[in-house]
């Protein structure tokens, strides 16, 4: 687990000096304590075979496959060919030794040096032989091409900006925005985007001239021109025809395949272990390949209500893992500046504090964790997709559709609290008498589309180019096909929602404190099978993962399957009523404010105004603004409405 930043260059005016290449890296030691490596090669003008470019290739190394011998960059024999690589390849034993049965020799014992030769091998398909998570650059010299690569579920992020003659990439932004030119020009498309999902959608990022490169996908940098294209097509509209034992054995199969791959390591290694489903089943499948107690890290809170270290004290002492429990007092004040400049763009989900904490806190006693992630995408985890259904179920109902969207509903109080049954219902009929696609991002938005255009000044409407947050989600939801709504709804979330929320929260908190997270469920194997199972071998009733606890119930207690889901969470909605209500009014209501050039001040304080009086839970939306405002301050940007 790395961080890596470089660049190409065909013109001497836009060239990369060495110390400039290792500023980008130095920005990335989080990412990679152990160990930085480079490589340059200066442009030539004047070369036999044309304009050779300049290259610069930089790394900062955390450990954990080939100690000694696994520093990058890496060559291939004749030096033809330069790999840095953020991430972990699973499969590099297998694929090793197919490539020296090739006559291909090896020099390391490093998953790296597989790549290098792989791509001789196979070129810019490397990437479908690879089973992992990963952020990818191959230096070229005899085809003069840069060629990048990033993980089908976007485990691993990867960023570039592209100019005239030359083009950059990192793992973050901030490695990027300490080359000299590179313009901090804000996209106000993407500032719609954050405020509706809470997180700017790929290939977008905060800054226009700065683009992340999606899941699944590679980049081939040559002559000047990038060419961006999926290496990964799944079929996401393809229901599988297969009965429900032999599911639920194929299931098995690459559960613990999955699980049994993401353990292969030279440096500690445990767990996460929330109590909650899919980190529980993780762990139980780790413990029956170890041959010793796997490691367990659960993080408790005082609030009861966000607090599940019961759940994981269960599930631990049920597998006999040594189990570690941190119980912290979240300092809301002292880590929102961290995050903000850790997270390089607005970032608002607000889970990333506790995923921070327990971070921090794993590192101390191991390198590697393996999480419970994608679980709830995969297999129909969270509450919003029986609201789907039951939505899909009303849409066949006529009049009563129109009843239960009646305007009456939203006079009924209800409990200023978010997760509030009558609060949740009235979110529910609200939305129903829209398009499901339309339906779900209305539930699942912090500001849906009436809230935005109440927030913006005229001033933010005119610069917003024609575009509407919704077709990112849509573009997701039609690779469903004519499935049925909750299968669009999961398909969509595993698209979008994982790689550009969870991926980036996990991403960002687990490497800003060095250590290194691995999905089980994201092996692609397992998502490829699991996306084509039929909604009833997952959803039943009012549970979700009905598959899992049908092939997995023995190992986990009755308690664990049956109990009600929780959010990792943290009490936002206390907190702005408490220890953060003057920070909330000094940062949001001030006359100092960067966000009131785009947005009604008015509109602001009374968000402010209804949460702190407890009319209204606006605890995500004022997180939202704040974590915007924070970043504005942070990291500047060129707006030219000021």
């Amino acid at each position: 687990m790395c961080g890596i930043a470089g660049a190409v260059w065909t013109a001497p005016d836009m060239s990369i000096s060495d110390s400039q290449l290792r500023q980008m890296v130095d920005q990335l030691r989080h990412r990679g304590p152990d160990d930085a490596g480079h490589y340059q090669s200066e442009l030539s003008l004047s070369s036999p075979r044309g304009c050779e470019p300049g290259v610069g290739l930089g790394f900062r190394r955390l450990s954990i496959i080939d100690l000694e011998t696994g520093n990058q960059p890496i060559c291939n024999e004749d030096e033809t060919v330069w790999v840095v690589f953020n991430g972990e390849i699973y499969n590099f034993p297998e694929l090793r030794k197919r490539l020296e049965g090739a006559g291909h020799r090896f020099k390391t014992h490093s998953d790296t040096e597989v790549i290098v030769h792989l791509y001789e091998d196979e070129g810019a398909d490397v990437f479908s032989h690879l089973n992992g998570m990963f952020a990818i650059a191959i230096w070229d010299s005899k085809r003069r091409q840069l060629v990048l690569g990033r993980d089908r579920l976007g485990q691993k992020p990867l960023v570039y900006s592209q100019a005239s003659q030359r083009l950059l990439f990192a793992s973050e932004l901030k490695a990027i925005l300490k080359i000299p030119g590179v313009s901090r020009e804000i996209d106000f498309n993407a500032v719609d985007d954050y405020l509706a999902y809470q997180y700017v959608p790929h290939p977008y990022t905060i800054f226009k001239d700065i683009k992340k490169l999606p899941p699944g996908h590679r980049a081939i940098y040559k002559s000047g021109k990038l060419t961006i294209e999926p290496y990964w097509s799944p079929r996401w509209g393809s229901e599988r025809d297969c009965s429900y034992e032999s599911a639920k054995d194929e299931l098995r199969r690459l559960m613990k395949s999955a699980v049994e791959l993401r353990m292969r390591a030279d440096v500690p290694l445990g767990a996460f272990l929330s109590g909650g489903i899919d980190s529980s089943l993780v762990v139980a499948l780790m413990q029956q390949v170890a041959d010793q107690p796997i490691k367990t890290f659960s993080i408790g809170f005082d609030q009861k209500e966000y607090d599940e270290t019961n759940y994981a004290r269960t599930v631990a002492e049920h597998l006999g893992t040594d189990h570690q429990e941190f119980r912290v007092t979240p300092d809301a004040i002292e880590i929102l500046p961290k995050l903000v400049w850790q997270y390089d763009e607005p970032f608002a989900d607000s889970s990333s504090i506790p995923t921070w904490y327990v971070s921090q806190m794993t590192r101390e006693h191991v390198t590697v964790a393996l999480s419970g992630d994608g679980g709830d995408e995969l297999f129909a985890g969270y509450q919003r997709y029986q609201a789907i259904r039951l939505g899909h179920w009303i849409d066949q109902l006529g009049p009563l559709k129109q009843i239960l969207g009646a305007t009456w509903w939203q006079k009924l109080p209800s409990s200023s609290r978010q997760k509030g049954l009558l609060r949740r219902w009235k979110r529910f009929v609200s939305a129903v008498a829209k398009k499901p696609m339309e339906r779900y991002l209305d539930w699942i938005a912090i500001f849906n589309e009436e809230r935005r255009c109440l927030l913006y000044r005229p001033e933010f409407v005119e610069r917003l180019e024609d575009s509407d947050p919704i077709a990112f989600l849509s573009s997701g939801w039609a690779k469903a096909g004519e499935r049925d709504p909750v299968a669009c709804a999961s398909l969509a979330d595993l698209q979008t929602y994982l790689p550009c929320d969870l991926m980036t929260k996990t991403d960002i908190a687990s490497m800003a404190n060095s250590l290194e997270c691995r999905q089980p469920f994201l092996d692609y194997r397992l998502v490829e099978y699991a996306i084509g199972l039929p909604t009833k071998f997952k959803l039943r009733g009012r549970a979700g993962k009905r598959i899992l606890k049908d092939t997995f119930g023995e190992l986990l207690p009755a308690e664990i399957w049956n109990r009600r889901k929780m959010g990792f969470g943290v009490p936002l909605d206390h907190w702005f009523r408490g220890e953060l209500r003057e920070l909330a009014w000094d940062t949001l209501a001030s006359d100092g404010t960067k966000i009131h050039q785009w947005f009604h001040s008015d509109a602001i304080r009374q968000l402010l105004q209804t949460h702190t009086d407890g009319t209204f839970d606006h605890s995500y939306r004022l997180w939202s603004l704040m974590v915007l405002e924070l970043w504005l301050r942070e990291w500047g940007g060129h707006s030219p409405m000021g």
